[in-house]
């Protein structure tokens, strides 16, 4: 029997693509004792430093996932960026910090090389038991009204109860589902993307060499030893780059660009991977047909800037998998249509901003090539979705599907110093605010035995939750308790059931009667 409740089909959730999307959600549901099988096309890992930027909200689901200690580690802050003009430079910070009134223990994005990532999570994934089925492309898959089916190339079919496909922008699942995806292609504006050493370029920033008609050159130092750079040129129709007949670029003809675009002195070497980049915005119609998903780029592909793309997939993965395991778990089969109505619109809103911030490489004001608080994606909220009704209760700062912010705890433990060490883990979380909401707290968890229709973010059977009276009383004592009740606006005795993905699934008031114990 496996965890479907049904000997019927070879595993519950079969994830198609072992990108970092992939392998989030891989993660998220085999930590969560969800029988998963991840497949992959290609015949080993991603060896590319692509998607680079980590950000604020991404480091705190790796925080849930146990990784940000070693996503930090295997990172580096981002340089400051330096725009070559003539014999000057000009060095500007590109992106912001995320304010104390974020709540966050993770204010600035971390540089971390996509192959990094990768590697990060697949490492975790393998720790649970769960590998990456290399060189194993899906080419048919088909659904009925309790399972799936995926025909591979080799011949063989496997079957599960659902299907998601991380897959990139060509998705094999999202062909299967037929799920248009809506966009456009600029074919006139590639970016050639290489990574390699190059010798005589300082690693103290991110070099930029503006050129006309948008042909411009930069260079983003990589993690780790060595002068190893992340090179972008962009490139125009009509530009003669070397190739003969218009082939790939071998190293020579690089070197060359390189030199004829950016410095004369500089020479690339050791190159490790090569990209060629075209503006490709497009946003899924759907991200569900029945028991067919969509993650990722396979819902939605973004231009490169304002490092979104990857970071957007990865909060995709972290939505679906605690409600893809309630479902699996006893929970009504609708609370999966609350994936697509809370995350197709970040997607959206991704979209407009990462086209906007592209548009803005073509310049050379450091104004448009700065980054600010939107791209730290800790502003997000779901308020006023299908989980979060608008005329729910809320405290003076926070409402229903806002994220919920870090702080510190007023009486730290050696298991716990912060909310975030509270949360970290697959289960939901309640937090008491009083003595009678610790009462009440209690009371709820004992009697919560399944997930009803109208209230699916309350836990189910298969589903933990974790209780902590955060505070007996509402008035504070100490700076610190202050602070607390300051972050989360806490003015009256309060419950605040916090999500397994980090946001706020329910405030609950708990107002005084005779028979409970006065604050």
């Amino acid at each position: 029997m496996n965890e479907t409740g049904s000997s019927a089909v070879d595993t519950a959730v079969i994830v198609v693509g072992a990108g970092p999307v992939g392998l989030a959600l891989t993660l998220d549901l085999a930590r969560r004792g969800v029988e998963v099988r991840l497949l992959e096309r290609a015949g080993e890992g991603f060896a590319g430093s692509r998607a680079k930027g980590i950000q604020p909200r991404t480091l705190e689901v790796l925080d849930d996932f146990g990784l940000a200690g070693a996503a930090l580690a295997a990172g580096s802050a981002y340089p400051p960026m330096g725009l070559h003009l003539g014999p000057f430079t000009k060095t500007w910070r590109m992106h912001a910090t995320a304010p104390d009134s974020a709540g966050t223990p993770y204010p600035d994005v971390l540089l971390l090389p996509q192959y990094a990532t990768t590697e990060l999570l697949r490492t975790a994934v393998e720790r649970l038991g769960v590998r990456v089925e290399f060189d194993t492309r899906a080419v048919e898959i088909t659904q009925d009204d309790t399972s799936c089916a995926v025909r591979l190339e080799d011949g063989r079919l496997l079957t599960a109860r659902y299907v998601v496909g991380a897959d990139g922008g060509s998705s094999t699942v999202r062909k299967a589902a037929g799920i248009a995806f809506e966009g456009t292609t600029d074919e006139s504006d590639r970016m050639i993307l290489v990574d390699g050493t190059v010798d005589g370029l300082s690693r103290d920033r991110w070099h930029i060499w503006p050129r006309v008609r948008g042909r411009s050159v930069a260079a983003c130092p990589l993690p780790g030893d060595g002068n190893r750079f992340q090179i972008m040129i962009r490139t125009r129709p009509g530009d003669i780059l070397g190739a003969p007949g218009g082939g790939e670029l071998a190293g020579a003809d690089l070197t060359a660009l390189l030199r004829r675009r950016a410095d004369r002195s500089l020479t690339l070497r050791d190159i490790t991977w090569t990209s060629v980049f075209r503006p490709n915005v497009r946003l899924a119609e759907r991200y569900r047909n029945g028991r067919l998903l969509l993650c990722g780029d396979a819902a939605h592909v973004h231009t490169p800037a304002g490092a979104q793309g990857l970071n957007t997939g990865v909060q995709d993965a972290h939505n679906l998998g605690w409600k893809l395991q309630q479902v699996l778990a006893g929970a009504d089969d609708a609370l999966l249509d609350s994936y697509e109505a809370e995350r197709r619109p970040v997607a959206a809103q991704v979209l407009g901003r990462s086209t906007e911030l592209y548009e803005g490489l073509r310049g050379t004001r450091p104004g448009k090539l700065t980054r600010g608080q939107d791209e730290h994606q800790l502003g997000i909220s779901y308020f006023g979705g299908p989980l979060a009704h608008a005329d729910a209760p809320r405290t003076a700062t926070l409402r229903s599907g806002d994220r919920a912010p870090d702080a510190l705890l007023p009486h730290p433990t050696a298991e716990a110093t912060r909310l975030f060490d509270l949360y970290r883990g697959p289960h939901f979380t309640t937090l008491a605010f009083g003595a009678r909401a610790a009462v009440a707290a209690k009371a709820a968890t004992a009697s919560t035995a399944s997930v009803a229709p109208d209230r699916p973010t309350r836990p189910s059977a298969g589903t933990p939750v974790r209780h902590h009276v955060v505070l007996p009383h509402t008035t504070p004592r100490t700076p610190r308790e202050a602070a607390l009740l300051d972050a989360y606006g806490i003015t009256e005795d309060t419950v605040v059931l916090v999500r397994p993905d980090g946001y706020i699934g329910a405030i609950d008031m708990v107002g005084s009667t005779a028979d409970e114990p006065a604050a």
